[in-house]
């Protein structure tokens, strides 16, 4: 992993079951926070970018109290996509691993459109490849 970018997760009681366990469900909007905390080194481009892909491999269960942040780094570029790699990890170990494809997206067209050059500049520096 090159790079990769942190995002602190606080983790909301709203988030765990009766158990005080954190929900699957949570995991996602974890990875959402730190994606596009991530994207948001785009500026305004982080608008024209939408999720296509998420996959989530459980590792571990997360408790209220714990500790938890996700480190967000690039997997590889396309043409017109990214995917990126997440580490979602509680008290500092890990509890998910995350893949996701991120579509640079035309809203006019309704279709995908290439990255820029810009885009791909600042993502390639954050690349593990």
């Amino acid at each position: 992993m090159a790079n990769p970018h942190r995002t602190e997760i606080q983790v909301r009681f709203g988030d765990t079951d009766a158990l005080g366990h954190v929900n699957n469900a949570a995991f996602a909007a974890y990875a959402e926070l730190g994606r596009l905390e991530f994207l948001k080194q785009l500026g305004k481009h982080v608008t024209d970018l939408i999720l296509a892909t998420l996959y989530i491999d459980y590792r571990r269960q997360v408790q209220y109290d714990d500790r938890v942040h996700v480190d967000t780094w690039v997997e590889s570029l396309g043409t017109s996509s990214m995917t990126l790699r997440q580490s979602v990890s509680a008290n500092d170990q890990l509890a998910a691993d995350v893949k996701s494809v991120v579509v640079h997206f035309d809203y006019k067209t309704g279709k995908p459109m290439p990255l820029t050059d810009e885009m791909r500049a600042m993502l390639t520096a954050r690349s593990s490849g």
